[in-house]
């Protein structure tokens, strides 16, 4: 298991924490990257609390950023190696906020960028209780070394709302990643809806955002006037 995590937070704009939005940076950046997205969202959830938190390991590529595990891009077996190392202790930091705010597992929301997103739906899609929504910006789902995409439906602890954006341009993680993702999503019977930005790269576009608060907003149950 990983050391204990932490990093920067965002009070919910009414003062009352109803629910928990949990963002999960990419590859050499840290919570202070994806934090932002909170105070993007405060106005459609202003009862929700917002976490980034900084990944457990240094970057090796990026000095001053930090990294779920290590990613070379020689090896396929890291992804799921990758994954199965830094779940545990975001799990255990997910616990962590939830009783930080006397909340139930169903008021969360994971939020994930690139590598923040493969944890975000591994982790989401394993907890015990299913979160609230699970959101995956430019990812993709990581299935088990050796073993087929129905490998998910056995491994899925619950099937959580889902929601995939990617950018037609990514040139760090190809489209043709968010293909295979939702196939396997597919496959284990884990329904998605899913957003393709045109002529976005390896990012997140004003309309992505517009698509996940509303996600979020539609996940937690909030009423129709509020979204």
């Amino acid at each position: 298991m990983t050391a204990p995590i932490d990093g920067p937070r965002l009070a919910p704009k009414s003062g009352t924490a109803r629910q928990l939005v949990v963002l999960l940076h990419g590859l050499g950046a840290d919570g202070n990257d994806l934090i932002e997205l909170g105070a993007q969202w405060r106005d459609l959830l202003p009862d929700a609390a917002f976490a980034a938190p900084h990944a457990p390991d240094p970057c090796s590529n990026v000095p001053m950023g930090r990294e779920w595990f290590p990613l070379t891009l020689t090896d396929p077996r890291e992804f799921w190696r990758g994954v199965a190392y830094a779940a545990p202790g975001l799990d255990a930091f997910l616990n962590q906020e939830l009783a930080r705010y006397s909340l139930p597992p169903s008021k969360l929301a994971l939020v994930g960028f690139s590598q923040g997103a493969m944890m975000a739906l591994h982790v989401g899609l394993r907890r015990e209780d299913a979160p609230a929504a699970i959101i995956g910006y430019s990812g993709l789902v990581v299935v088990e070394d050796g073993k087929d995409p129905e490998s998910l439906k056995a491994a899925a602890r619950s099937k959580p709302p889902i929601l995939l954006v990617h950018g037609d341009r990514d040139d760090v993680v190809p489209v043709e990643m968010f293909f295979i993702s939702k196939d396997i999503l597919g496959v284990a019977e884990i329904p998605c809806q899913w957003h393709l930005s045109a002529g976005l790269g390896h990012g997140i576009d004003e309309e992505g955002l517009r698509q996940g608060g509303l996600f979020l907003s539609q996940a937690f149950g909030l009423p129709p006037e509020r979204i």
